[in-house]
């Protein structure tokens, strides 16, 4: 059985499993903010949008960027399904900053309801990783 000061965490992307163990706390970035995870936190779904997530393990803050996805929180277990999570030293800053650059282009352009769709998640996806890779 876990300890009761944390809750089992699962991070998945399409691509790999982020983070799976045992956390203290997570904070997610939502709709309207922040939510702050403790042990023993109600149920919820909800969805994410694209930023900066937090979660503690053995005392120590980790960072990760985000994309959009949901969350499942239980009391004792929280899985969380986002299209991508990445560490900030696994941001290449460089690159955050011209897909923003395009993705801001092409906002001011001329284009079909799909297509700004695309853009404006293009440019979240850049912030969530400009947002987490502080330099």
């Amino acid at each position: 059985m876990a300890d009761q000061a944390t809750f089992y965490l699962e991070i998945i992307t399409p691509e790999r499993q982020f983070y799976i163990g045992q956390a203290e706390a997570l904070i997610i970035p939502i709709v309207d903010g922040e939510m702050g995870i403790y042990p023993g936190h109600e149920p919820v779904v909800s969805a994410i949008e694209p930023g900066e997530l937090r979660f503690k393990h053995d005392g120590v803050w980790t960072p990760a960027a985000v994309g959009a996805g949901f969350v499942e929180i239980k009391p004792d277990y929280v899985i969380l399904l986002v299209g991508f999570a990445e560490h900030p030293e696994e941001i290449d800053r460089k690159r955050a900053e011209a897909a923003k650059q395009r993705a801001e282009e092409r906002l001011r352009q001329k284009q079909s309801i799909h297509e700004y769709y695309h853009s404006k998640a293009a440019l979240a996806r850049a912030m969530a990783r400009l947002k987490t890779k502080h330099e």
